[in-house]
């Protein structure tokens, strides 16, 4: 059993301190499934292929723009082990793309900021895949999640790369544990 040392067993918080992650804005969110393990499905030939967990993870981020009239699910994937995708919240409810602002606010959560969207994504997902595996009030993901804010349209372009040929650089991708792609 290894114990507990407070100079190097501290959880840092990723956020940008201060920051209002309810601000109209384009973000990155990269979830890791519990012990990287490969649920989601597998890459054949450089295409996904959901497995019934993968379809559940895929349904409900999709469900998270339908029941948010102020976010908009972008581009997203659903890879063996981890999710990438991009939400963008807008005041607007569906208009265009505003850039995140780089100014820190002060504000309490809301149902429409990223660290809530995202507490309510890993919920039921899990949730609903520990109903479907009969393994109640087990983890299924990762502690904690990546988010990026997206300041502009060239970095919105290369992220979006990036998402959608995921499946197809599987065998060079550092979340991959066999290091080679799944057939």
């Amino acid at each position: 059993m290894i114990r507990f040392d407070p100079d190097k067993h501290h959880r840092r918080s990723v956020r940008l301190r201060g920051y209002d992650y309810s601000s109209m804005g384009a973000y990155f969110i990269t979830l890791c499934v519990h012990n990287q393990n490969c649920l989601l499905g597998e890459i054949a030939d450089g295409i996904m292929q959901l497995s019934p967990l993968g379809a559940i993870v895929r349904s409900e981020w999709i469900t998270t723009g339908q029941i948010r009239p102020r976010i908009q699910v972008d581009v997203f994937v659903v890879m063996p082990n981890h999710f990438h995708g991009i939400l963008v919240i807008d005041n607007d409810c569906r208009g265009t793309l505003q850039r995140a602002p780089t100014v820190e606010q002060f504000g309490h959560p809301t149902s429409d900021s990223i660290p809530t969207i995202v507490r309510l994504y890993k919920s039921v997902t899990t949730k609903r895949i520990n109903l479907l595996r009969e393994t109640p009030g087990a983890a299924f993901w990762q502690r904690n999640y990546y988010e990026h804010i997206i300041r502009d349209d060239a970095e919105l372009g290369r992220i979006r790369e990036y998402i959608e040929a995921n499946p197809s650089c599987w065998a060079e991708d550092r979340e991959n544990p066999d290091g080679k792609t799944k057939k």
